[in-house]
């Protein structure tokens, strides 16, 4: 279980992040046409799990921001954009930012954010993701992990990305 803190007050996780070197879980999410979407979708890319309680909150929205704008720099790589927010709430955000070729997908029917150790299981977000990134190689192999200490705060973008280097 991962202690970190929303706003200061303690927080809790259901378990850990999957450490670097072992081989992630395709699990199941559900994209903008509802349809299931496991992370063999992807395969011969490198990813970048960017998951996150909610777009509706303005440091989520900064991430995913942030990480589409530095994945349209880099090659072989994807950017998946993870949260319990219904794809309908991911497509208004994107659109009313402007943004196109971020892919966001759905945990709301899936057992991922258990699956992969970041479900909150206690505060006023209890049931939804904490902030965090796993980065992994075109084979699933987890390159790098961050929990994010302060759900209000943002995730190292540079670390993240220098796993991909």
């Amino acid at each position: 279980m991962a202690s970190i803190t929303l706003k200061g007050n303690p927080v809790n996780t259901c378990g850990e992040l999957p450490s670097v070197g072992s081989t992630a879980l395709d699990v199941t999410l559900v994209n903008g046409d509802l349809e299931d979407v496991g992370l063999s979708d992807y395969s011969g890319k490198r990813k970048v799990l960017n998951v996150f309680p909610s777009v509706d909150t303005p440091v989520c929205a900064l991430s995913v921001k942030r990480f589409n704008d530095e994945a349209a720099k880099l090659t072989d790589t994807v950017v998946i954009n993870i949260s319990a927010d219904l794809p309908f709430a991911q497509q208004r955000f994107c659109g009313a930012e402007g943004i196109e070729n971020a892919v966001t997908l759905s945990c709301f029917r899936s057992a991922f954010a258990e699956d992969y150790g970041l479900k909150i299981i206690d505060s006023p977000l209890a049931g939804l993701c904490s902030r965090c990134i796993i980065v992994l190689d075109k084979d699933n192999k987890v390159l790098y992990t961050e929990q994010v200490a302060e759900i209000t705060e943002e995730p190292d973008y540079e670390k993240a990305l220098a796993a991909l280097a």
